[in-house]
């Protein structure tokens, strides 16, 4: 089995135009509820606080990009014909840029929901450079790098990176880290 998927002549593959119409639905969805909870957060007026700085502006702007964005995504699936029947969308779910999704997907869930508060915000930050590096040029790439060629560079990087965020973070935008 190949990870290739077949072109019809004129266009996109049948699977990911369906792949594409799929994501677009869950994309909708989350940007959707994203949206709903930075409205509703709290807007901290009894306070006096500024309008443009309320908590929930930021990540309503992403959602509403991310909305538009998804909005488009389907536009453009259900538009594109597509001869090929659902059968097909498992030839998308498994290739190899999907794999690669969903291993994106897996680590930032991991560095999110795992490392960042269970250990030292630089620390975790670290461990995620590193571990995103090493997955990406030593074993889904193609062709791929050797560890011994990448460890250095990938050890490097997440130290720069880990250091260089946690800095910017705690003096630029007076964050206080986990």
């Amino acid at each position: 089995m190949t990870d290739q998927i077949e072109e019809p002549a004129g266009g996109e593959a049948p699977a990911m135009i369906k792949a594409d119409l799929l994501t677009s639905l869950v994309f909708i969805v989350l940007s959707a509820s994203m949206l709903y909870g930075s409205w509703t957060m709290d807007r901290l007026a009894n306070r006096r606080i500024n309008p443009m700085t309320v908590p929930g502006l930021v990540p309503g702007l992403l959602s509403l990009a991310l909305l538009i964005c998804a909005i488009a995504l389907m536009v453009r699936s259900v538009r594109t014909p597509s001869v090929g029947g659902w059968l097909d969308l498992g030839a998308a779910v498994t290739s190899q840029a999907a794999r690669r999704a969903g291993m994106v997907l897996f680590l930032a869930l991991v560095y999110t929901l795992g490392l960042v508060g269970l250990v030292p915000f630089w620390l975790a930050t670290g461990i995620f450079v590193l571990a995103f590096i090493l997955v990406f040029e030593v074993w889904l790439a193609a062709p791929r790098r050797t560890l011994r060629q990448s460890l250095p560079w990938a050890i490097g990087l997440a130290v720069a990176t880990a250091a260089i965020v946690t800095f910017v973070f705690e003096r630029a935008f007076l964050v206080r880290l986990p």
